[in-house]
C-alpha cells in the first residue's frame, strides 16, 4: 500500500539526516515509526481489567442453569 506524506522542510531534512546516519531509507524509518505507534496505541486483546476478572463469588456458574433447559424439539442443523 502506498501513501504520500508531506513534511515541512526542516522535518524532511532532519528525517533525511537521521536516516543517513542509521543507514536506512526515510521510508524505512517512517514504517518503523508507524509500526511502533500502532503497537503502543492498538488494543489487540481485552483490557487488563477484563483479563484480571476472576468472577463473582456469590454468582452460580453459568452451566448451573443448563439442567433446567429442555432439549430442542428438532435438530436445527438437520
Amino acid at each position: 500500500m502506498h501513501f504520500n506524506v508531506y513534511f515541512d522542510d526542516v522535518t524532511g531534512q532532519r528525517l533525511a539526516a537521521v536516516a543517513k546516519g542509521a543507514g536506512e531509507s526515510r521510508n524505512a524509518l517512517i514504517r518503523k515509526a508507524v509500526d511502533e505507534w500502532l503497537a503502543r496505541h492498538a488494543q489487540p486483546q481485552w483490557p487488563d481489567a477484563v483479563m484480571a476478572f476472576e468472577g463473582m463469588p456469590d454468582m452460580p456458574p453459568f452451566e448451573a442453569g443448563r439442567a433446567a433447559l429442555r432439549p430442542p424439539a428438532d435438530d436445527p442443523l438437520a
